[in-house]
């Protein structure tokens, strides 16, 4: 009886350890803790539509890093898209995005009480280009999506579903007081989450 109460504690505390968030000095590590923490992100296009034409426009999408748990993902936002979304048919015209992931869609923020705009309630600020995956990353993207979307997979067949990437150029984190860290891809995709 002790040892399987040791071995409950055990699991208590590398449970505990694995969901702990990084300290604020460590900016590239709570980028990818955030990205993996999420499950969807707004994405900023700049619009192609008539009237909108060249102004901001953000929607939400479903994203994945990498299956859900402590093993701490690819740091690539993979997404599946059709160009029947509104959004996608902005990105034909022109790639270039930013997506905003945040802890407050996750227990964290809510158990801190926290708003959505309180810096301790950590969001990161990713710019660059969205991109169809190739075959060879296509399995790697279908893992990481419906691994958590498990829904996806029923999707309409006719609405031509493909698997992107978020090329990531920049990175930008909100974690702590004193104003956004800037975090280069290199620094992100060389940590540990």
């Amino acid at each position: 009886m002790a040892r399987l109460l040791l071995l409950c504690a055990a699991s208590g505390l590398l449970l505990a350890a694995v969901s702990t968030i990084p300290p604020p000095e460590e900016a590239a590590r709570m980028a990818r803790y955030v990205l993996h923490s999420c499950d969807w992100g707004a994405l900023a296009t700049l619009s192609a539509q008539e009237g909108l034409r060249g102004r901001p426009f953000a929607n939400i999408f479903s994203l994945s890093d990498g299956p859900p748990g402590p093993c701490g993902g690819s740091g690539v936002p993979y997404l599946y898209l059709t160009d029947m979304e509104i959004s996608v048919q902005d990105l034909e015209v022109n790639s270039n995005a930013s997506l905003t992931v945040s802890l407050a869609q996750t227990p964290y923020c809510r158990k801190h009480r926290y708003d959505p705009q309180n810096p301790l309630c950590a969001h990161i600020i990713f710019v660059g280009s969205i991109v169809k995956v190739n075959d060879s990353e296509a399995g790697l993207a279908k893992k990481a999506l419906f691994s958590r979307h498990p829904e996806m997979e029923s999707w309409p067949k006719d609405h031509n579903w493909f698997f992107a990437k978020f090329n990531i150029t920049n990175i930008w984190v909100l974690d702590y007081f004193g104003g956004l860290k800037i975090v280069t891809p290199e620094e992100y995709y060389s940590v540990k989450p």
